[in-house]
């Protein structure tokens, strides 16, 4: 059984994948998906940015100007939209205000990417006290104050594809090229979790309560691809074995992989989904010969 919001963003717009499977937007390219309360958020095309709250009808809010926007994420304080270049901007009354403390960050002049590009917001997030913006190539900063002033936390030289705050007092996480990084002071240390992964480059991460999902390969080209899980507060990754490939076609891209309560998905460039109801455990197929993948959201 497919459990109800299963969102999948696409090159050819959102599959429902529940109970009513549908397609909306179509023929538009979904880069991120993000929820708040009954709302969900996504980054459509290159630069819009639309919503839809529990009724499926999607509003268009505004479109960045200039820059591509590369993540996104719903805090307190407004929604945050990452960009090309390393920019992050607050929407405020449903206009981009650009953040321009960002710009100080220390260390921004070392930022980069391998292929000779700017660095860019790859993945944003926050807990309780604080929010995270994580930059590739260029680690993760902090902000303590709402954004009025940002600091690094981790080596940038860890390669950081994903960040992801737990509230409360459960730590940070993050999926870098060095396996799974573990925070418990709000990014001021990191230990870096190997123990069970065949091979350490990670992309993309999710929590299912007290269990947290990771998808690591030996590389970038994606040899021998697998989603991991163990106990957030563990030692040891297990390989999910039961109801997926033996390895998968591609790496699990940051954004595709989403867990809710005990409800996890991912999606594959090849446009195949997979689902588990017991916090990964065991999973199943349940969608292929889709567009490729680019995000997907759970909400259980």
């Amino acid at each position: 059984m497919t459990p109800a919001g299963i969102y999948v963003g696409t090159d050819d717009g959102l599959y429902v994948l529940g109970a009513d499977k549908r397609q909306e937007l179509p023929g538009r390219r979904l880069r991120v998906l993000a929820g708040h309360g009954n709302a969900i958020w996504a980054i459509v095309g290159e630069a819009e940015i639309f919503t839809a709250g529990s009724a499926p009808i999607w509003r268009h809010v505004t479109r960045l100007r200039d820059v591509r926007a590369t993540a996104l994420y719903p805090t307190p304080d407004g929604v945050l939209i990452g960009t090309t270049d390393a920019q992050v901007y607050r929407l405020v009354d449903g206009l981009p205000r650009q953040l321009e403390s960002f710009q100080s960050v220390a260390g921004r002049e070392t930022w980069h990417t391998p292929w000779g590009d700017p660095a860019s917001v790859r993945s944003i997030s926050a807990d309780d006290d604080m929010t995270y913006v994580n930059v590739h190539v260029g680690g993760i900063v902090r902000t303590t104050d709402h954004g009025v002033s940002w600091e690094p936390t981790i080596d940038i030289e860890a390669d950081v594809h994903q960040v992801l705050a737990l509230p409360g007092d459960r730590p940070v996480l993050a999926a870098t090229a060095r396996g799974l990084a573990t925070s418990w002071d709000h990014g001021t240390s990191w230990s870096d979790r190997t123990l069970g992964l065949t091979g350490t480059y990670s992309r993309a991460l999710a929590v299912c309560g007290d269990t947290v999902l990771l998808s690591a390969s030996y590389g970038p080209d994606g040899r021998d691809a697998a989603v991991y899980r163990g106990e957030v507060e563990g030692v040891r990754l297990e390989r999910c074995r039961r109801g997926l490939p033996a390895s998968l076609s591609d790496n699990v891209d940051t954004h595709c992989l989403s867990g809710d309560g005990a409800t996890a998905a991912f999606g594959t460039s090849d446009g195949s989904v997979f689902v588990s109801q017991d916090a990964g455990r065991t999973w199943e197929q349940i969608a292929e010969g889709l567009p490729p993948v680019r995000c997907v959201f759970v909400r259980e």
